[in-house]
């Protein structure tokens, strides 16, 4: 049974992306409305025109990437105390280098027992073993399950629990507990499997990456780190599958101090506006490669504290 939350409505503004040339800096144009005033009937002297500035965003049509505040709109659901970064082994969309099947979710590692939060205010729509295929095509899947509907049709879901501390029709607010870590349905290991879901809940494949919607982790600075979202296309503007190598280059050096190794998604999973993306990483300039049907592609983009870094390759 689905419950309906009375929502209020929040616009999320996600820039598209789309080829771009190379540029030295964003661009930070203004555009300049003239308001000028009402005719009237009897002659009164003209007052001053209203000038209102608008800021421009950031076109990725015109630079090679884009820097938004992103939808970073849900906490993690594990306290920062605990392990709260996502597994880069086996990241949304992903299949462990066709190990396991492709992922709709992310993991947390953390040991049995540890506590699960809910990642925003809702309420929950189902709290329960999966004793049928609801959510997932088989039965047992997920094991101890809990599902919270947020506002705007966003749902968010916690697999694998040891223990539910909620249940179905409850109002919980965002860092509230509502269970731990545990290893049940088809978990290897202790971990919880976080998705999030948009639109049918029930529908397996409405899943979004959550990287992209989870508030970024903090360095030990207090400073967040930034996420990156990618988009590898073809002139028709298909999704193309590669095996992406991000470096991280020090302002000084033309030597990388750090490498991140990522794939796209797999096909049944690229259907939103990305088909990679990576969160954790540290502020500073990057620098993509792939290579694809004989050709090398590079592309130098730019990662801040707390933002999204959006950029597009177009591939032969």
């Amino acid at each position: 049974m689905k419950f309906i939350l009375p929502l209020f409505v929040f616009t999320l503004l996600l820039t598209s992306c789309i080829p771009v040339q190379q540029v030295d800096a964003l661009p930070d144009a203004t555009a300049t409305v003239t308001i000028l005033p009402e005719a009237t009937a009897t002659f009164i002297p003209p007052s001053p025109t209203t000038t209102i500035s608008t800021k421009i965003p950031c076109d990725p049509r015109a630079v090679d990437f884009c820097i938004t505040d992103g939808h970073f709109i849900l906490q993690r659901p594990i306290d920062p105390s605990e392990n709260d970064s996502v597994d880069v082994t086996y990241r949304y969309a992903s299949t462990a280098n066709g190990k396991r099947d492709p992922h709709h979710g992310v993991e947390f590692l953390n040991s049995y027992g540890t506590p699960v939060q809910a990642a925003a205010d809702g309420i929950v729509v189902f709290a329960g073993p999966d004793v049928d295929a609801v959510y997932s095509p088989w039965k047992v899947f997920y094991g101890n399950v809990v599902v919270i509907q947020h506002e705007n049709d966003l749902f968010t879901l916690y697999a694998h629990l040891s223990k539910i501390d909620v249940q179905a029709g409850d109002a919980v607010l965002v860092g509230q507990k509502i269970g731990e870590v545990g290893r049940s349905g088809v978990a290897t290991g202790s971990h919880l499997h976080f998705e999030v879901r948009r639109g049918d809940v029930e529908n397996y494949f409405s899943t979004q990456n959550p990287e992209l919607w989870l508030a970024p982790e903090r360095d030990k600075r207090n400073l967040q780190f930034g996420t990156l979202m990618l988009s590898i296309i073809d002139d028709a503007s298909q999704y193309q599958y590669a095996e992406l190598t991000i470096a991280r280059y020090p302002r000084a050096s033309e030597k990388p101090e750090k490498t991140f190794y990522l794939g796209t998604y797999v096909k049944e999973l690229a259907n939103g506006d990305e088909n990679a993306a990576i969160s954790g990483l540290q502020a500073g300039r990057y620098r993509i490669a792939l290579k694809l049907n004989g050709y090398l592609y590079t592309r130098w983009i730019e990662v801040q504290s707390g933002k999204l870094t959006q950029a597009v390759i177009v591939v032969k």
